[in-house]
């Protein structure tokens, strides 16, 4: 390259010495802003600004307090419950503006949390109130979380938390900007709300609003802590309102999709608990065209086998109006119930029939094919459930609506039936589950093919059983049913009662004395419907007595 000449030499020398003149001013005018901004007290943390300020010095009150509770600390687990003196020095300790005195004690408060297995003094609770309060978030995330330890531990009586005053602080943290302040504070609600009393005066107090909030957080504990306060609010039948009032439905039922199986599990219990009151079922089923029967019928197939049963209790609850029973069969969902039926636990198998059970009733009765196919699965539940009585009264129940609804050869045929003659005969089973099985009895021995098949079936035992339950009137109302099995028997004349005439002769002596116009109509009718050759057997019966 050649030599410049003077001109450019010029420019480029003039180019250079501006550049260093400009940087040098841009430099000195950044160092200007930057301690203009330093000086700013929107931009000086508190601490930092309080320790510019001043050197804050403890009163001599606070001084001796902290003394005092030091000593405390220093003797340990030997002075407890704490003395009074204690005690007053802990509230001091609390209600100090000093952060450092209040960290201490909601540090003492975490200590005795994670050890302590007697109940803590009412008078222990008082301080919390200062430290729920205080404006450092490290001070109310330990003091919530020694709070949530206590109640978890049941080491604090529930109501008495509330009684002290402790819920406005509470519900106050719900809307603080900390998750970890946020998380335990849910906790303290979802145990707080266990107890009857504090579950209406949290929701009468607009305890509800923040939860629902906290419902949508991101963070997955504040989430599942949020929506477990809810199922445990949905106790209460005036909350329920206040709850499908101010939009609850909407997000419970969009909680369902979540992919947390606990938040599953609360939103599905809270929606089961919200539709055992018939008159949500409108709102429910409103929500997307009854997107959540659909989102409960998906989750009947979950891996996670509490959320399955739970949402087996929900579409039970949903299912007492006919009109979604009507939806559920048309969805065509009973492939899912024989995987449900045999699960390998005992809550989905208990939640799966007692869905089954309501499904049947009319005026939507199962088809004569699907009763068939299910009856294969509910004869091997009834045998590995012989003495569960939940099994025991929800299959009687589901054999009775089969039964009326025409399926009567089906049912008889099938080994549902022998398993439930066994069930009648089982000593396991309690008088309730007996009576659905009796009652199921009743209906099934007003048909020929029924009566007609239990005497081929040449076993005494079934009867022999039903006629000592009818001659014991202790228990009537089984005493009623069973008689009325008996006398649906005696319409045979190819019944086996003959070998019972004796204790048939007894029962009806007694009904027809029975001050209940139900037993002595009984005993008529039975008479009338006995064979000719029964009646001659009945040598005892006088003519006052039939009179």
């Amino acid at each position: 390259m050649g030599r410049l000449c003077e001109r450019c030499a010029q420019l480029l020398q003039d180019f250079g010495n501006f550049v260093r003149s400009t940087a040098s001013r841009v430099a000195e005018r950044i160092k200007e802003l930057a301690a203009e901004l330093r000086e700013c007290c929107c931009l000086t943390s508190r601490k930092t600004k309080v320790k510019q300020l001043y050197e804050p010095v403890l009163p001599q009150h606070e001084r001796e307090a902290a003394e005092e509770f030091l000593k405390h600390l220093e003797i340990g687990p030997k002075e407890w419950p704490p003395s009074k003196e204690t005690l007053d020095a802990l509230m001091t300790v609390a209600f100090s503006e000093s952060t450092e005195l209040q960290h201490s004690a909601a540090l003492y408060y975490l200590h005795i949390s994670q050890n302590m297995t007697t109940q803590l003094p009412p008078k222990l609770l008082e301080p919390y109130l200062p430290l729920l309060q205080s404006s450092d978030l490290e001070v109310q995330q330990m003091s919530s979380l020694s709070l949530v330890n206590f109640l978890l531990q049941g080491n604090v009586n529930k109501e008495q938390v509330v009684h002290v005053g402790l819920l406005e602080p509470i519900l106050e943290m719900l809307e603080s900007g900390d998750s970890a302040i946020q998380c335990n504070s849910c906790a303290c609600i979802m145990t707080l709300a266990i107890s009857e009393y504090n579950c209406e005066t949290i929701g009468l107090t607009g305890g509800f609003m923040p939860l629902l909030t906290l419902a949508k957080s991101y963070d997955p504990r504040v989430q599942q802590n949020a929506v477990g306060a809810i199922l445990n609010l949905t106790r209460s039948e005036r909350i329920k309102s206040i709850m499908c009032h101010e939009g609850a439905l909407p997000v419970l039922t969009l909680l369902l999709q979540s992919a947390d199986a606990e938040i599953q599990y609360y939103s599905c219990a809270s929606l089961g608990n919200i539709a055992a009151n018939s008159e949500y079922h409108k709102a429910m089923l409103a929500i997307g065209d009854k997107f959540l029967l659909r989102m409960l019928v998906s989750l009947m197939s979950s891996t996670v086998q509490k959320v399955s049963s739970q949402a087996c209790l929900c579409l039970n609850n949903l299912a007492s109006n006919a009109e979604v029973r009507g939806h559920l069969l048309n969805i065509d969902f009973m492939p899912l119930f024989p995987a449900l039926l045999n699960s390998s636990n005992k809550d989905v198998r208990q939640a799966s029939v007692t869905l089954l059970c309501t499904l049947s009733h009319p005026p939507r009765n199962l088809d004569a094919f699907v009763c068939k196919d299910m009856l294969q699965h509910l004869a091997i539940l009834m045998q590995m459930e012989r003495a569960n009585h939940v099994v025991i009264i929800h299959t009687s129940c589901i054999m009775e609506n089969i039964c009326r609804a025409g399926a009567v050869e089906v049912l008889v045929r099938s080994q549902c039936f022998e398993e439930l003659l066994l069930s009648l005969l089982d000593p396991m089973n309690d008088e309730e589950s007996i009576g659905f099985v009796v009652e199921c009895l009743a209906e099934l021995t007003k048909h020929e093919f029924t009566l007609k098949y239990l005497y081929e079936r040449k076993g005494e035992s079934p009867i022999k059983c039903l006629v000592r339950m009818a001659m014991n009137l202790e228990n009537k109302d089984l005493s009623f049913k069973s008689a009325t099995v008996i006398r649906n028997l005696s319409h045979s004349g190819a019944s086996n009662l003959k070998y019972f005439k004796e204790e048939v002769q007894d029962y009806l002596t007694c009904y027809l004395s029975h001050p209940e116009l139900r037993f002595q109509q009984m005993a008529i009718s039975t008479l009338c419907s006995l064979s000719e050759g029964m009646l001659c057997c009945f040598t005892y019966l006088s003519p006052e007595t039939l009179l």
